[in-house]
């Protein structure tokens, strides 16, 4: 035989002395086949090199056995872990990741189409954004839908979401609790879902507690863009005694501009926190106080609940929400007073 030719099912049959049916239904999981014909084709398979085509199987089961995860190149620094938990859960599954990136909210139309010439299973959408006509596209085409840290209110997707009003609240009472009363919020994109859940949980935190107006600024979630939006703030505005940022990554931007530039110390005169709970902020010159994702859960509920609407599909929308973990570190004091 040419060693340059695909090895098919039909030569392990013609070598094994069995029909090319007996070859398939040794390869596929919960056939019943006798012990004689499993060790007869499993031998010539490995004398030929023969593996079976995973694609062709799947497509015979109307299945590509393919989960589409849709990401935004809107650098979240979780991201990398994020992907690898989805791809572990989802390989247990038996099915395989084909990953998308969009660079903006424009491209995921085009993305969309792409998806649909795949036939994948399912989507996890890990976006900044995702509209409720996207969902009735992907729905149209019978593939299911979970979001991953956002969620469509009065839409019909499932989503799986870290409780970002419960994590704000936390924060906000621990600043409050060493009587801050300037605070500047250091908010996310203004197109980012997730973004916008945490200003609100942010505002409504600071409205239960009586702080009524609360400044506003807003970043790209980079450190870049928090060094750059504070140093704007401060060359026209007093400077808070707090500030709550959107996520961690605009958290140390922040330490390090009032460090370096603004020739205040952190937690000393301004305290600041963060949100994600990343590696990089419990490095020593941060010790940010933050809320960590409990990502493990998170990306394990998304893929059970896309599995699940998977095989059922009438099992209705659902969102499931996983409580943050306050973690305390050494980026907030007590306020300092106005005669400091």
């Amino acid at each position: 035989m040419n060693k340059k030719t695909r090895v098919t099912s039909y030569d392990v049959a013609h070598a094994a002395g069995v029909s090319q049916s007996a070859v398939s239904r040794v390869y596929r999981p919960g056939v019943s086949v006798s012990k004689k014909t499993r060790e007869k084709v499993i031998k010539a398979a490995e004398d030929l090199g023969y593996k079976p085509n995973a694609i062709a199987r799947m497509l015979i089961n109307r299945s590509t056995g393919m989960v589409a995860v849709i990401i935004s190149s809107r650098a979240n620094v979780n991201f990398p872990e994020v992907l690898a938990q989805l791809n572990k859960h989802i390989a247990v599954k038996n099915k395989r990741v084909l990953l998308f990136t969009l660079d903006d909210a424009d491209q995921l139309e085009m993305v969309m189409e792409q998806i649909f010439a795949y036939q994948v299973d399912g989507v996890i959408a890990l976006t900044a954004h995702f509209e409720p006509d996207s969902v009735t596209q992907f729905a149209k085409h019978n593939i299911p839908v979970v979001l991953y840290n956002r969620e469509l209110p009065d839409h019909s997707v499932s989503s799986v979401c870290c409780n970002h009003d419960q994590g704000l609240r936390m924060l906000i009472d621990i600043l409050v609790s060493h009587h801050h009363q300037h605070f500047l919020i250091m908010a996310g994109p203004k197109d980012s879902d997730v973004a916008r859940a945490r200003l609100n949980g942010a505002r409504n935190a600071l409205l239960a507690h009586g702080f009524t107006d609360t400044t506003v600024i807003y970043g790209d979630y980079s450190y870049d863009s928090a060094r750059e939006c504070l140093s704007a703030y401060a060359q026209k505005n007093p400077l808070p005694t707090a500030i709550i940022c959107s996520n961690d990554s605009m958290a140390i931007g922040a330490i390090d501009e009032i460090r370096q530039n603004l020739g205040l110390r952190v937690p000393e005169d301004i305290s600041v926190v963060g949100f994600d709970g990343i590696s990089a902020s419990c490095w020593h010159s941060y010790q940010l106080t933050t809320v960590s994702q409990p990502t493990y859960f998170m990306t394990k509920a998304a893929v059970e609940t896309l599995i699940n609407l998977i095989e059922n599909p009438e099992v209705p929308p659902e969102t499931r929400y996983w409580p943050g973990k306050l973690i305390e570190g050494n980026s907030v004091a007590a306020a300092p007073r106005d005669d400091d």
